[in-house]
């Protein structure tokens, strides 16, 4: 049985399409039981669990000889991010109770990084769950491409606007799709310990690079412009957010180059999946 949390998700959804598609026992982890009946008409067990709640989780975990685990994201975070630590400690109590035989972790290029940002809360999941005493894969993934699906509209429109810069420097990035088969295939191996996978996809890519692939597949020039640096904490205060400078943080450090693989781009796994394929399927997702 594969227990996989975050299964209504992009990167969770495909995983558990490609475990059942190859004739696996999956068990869709979710919060909403409306949301766990499509999984149950696909042929996978549904348990019911909230991210904060270690005796559900742990009963949802319990018999699994895998388990898929992420933590939701919390893109504006009290300081000290108490809102992950509590999410951590019930996912470490859970595992700790049921023991599944191997746990696959969704973490992020950059979670080793000691400067202050946003992914730091990747790094305090890396600490608790790699103290475990269970065989634990931690897989880092590259900046995702679907996080220009909100880019769509505008990119019909003629441009995008860019928090990551100078325009021209590549950035490690990654599918969706890729990280899905990258985990199913962790999640099938045996492993003892701790250990670090790292993965980007088939070539580095540019803020530029997503305004000409979004050029080439809209018929139309589309071109991309640097968000200045000075109005990033107006920007996110008119969005909502009470504290942005973590996430400000994290642009920071792809822009100046301290978020990176621990390996570098020589010692990541490399995805398949285009930019121009994957740009592709959020303009067919995205309607005009």
């Amino acid at each position: 049985m594969y227990a996989i949390t975050g299964i209504t998700g992009q990167v969770g959804s495909e995983l558990g399409r490609q475990l059942l598609a190859a004739g696996l026992p999956v068990r869709a982890v979710v919060r909403d039981a409306a949301k766990g009946q499509s999984w149950a008409a696909h042929g996978a067990e549904v348990a019911l669990a909230d991210i904060n709640d270690a005796d559900a989780l742990a009963h949802a975990f319990i018999g699994a000889e895998a388990v898929f685990v992420l933590l939701p994201p919390t893109f504006d975070p009290t300081e000290g991010f108490p809102e992950a630590r509590r999410s951590i400690a019930a996912l470490r109590l859970a595992l700790a109770t049921a023991r599944p035989s191997r746990v696959v972790v969704l973490s992020t290029i950059g979670a080793q990084a000691t400067q202050p940002n946003l992914l730091n809360q990747l790094g305090i999941m890396e600490r608790e769950l790699g103290s475990l005493d269970l065989p634990v894969t931690f897989l880092r993934a590259a900046w995702f491409i679907e996080n220009y699906q909100w880019d769509v509209p505008s990119a019909r429109a003629g441009s995008i606007a860019s928090f990551l810069q100078p325009l021209e420097r590549p950035v490690p990035m990654v599918a969706c799709a890729d990280i899905s088969t990258l985990a199913a295939e962790l999640l099938q191996q045996t492993w003892q310990g701790t250990r670090v996978v790292e993965l980007e996809g088939p070539q580095r890519i540019s803020p530029a690079d997503i305004a000409a692939s979004f050029s080439r597949l809209l018929s139309r020039e589309v071109s991309a412009r640097a968000v200045p640096r000075d109005t990033w904490a107006e920007l996110f205060a008119a969005q909502g957010m009470t504290n942005p400078t973590p996430r400000m943080q994290m642009l920071d450090g792809f822009n100046e180059g301290w978020i990176e693989f621990e390996k570098g781009e020589s010692g990541s796994r490399k995805g398949t999946v285009t930019l121009d394929h994957a740009i592709a399927g959020l303009l067919a997702r995205v309607q005009a």
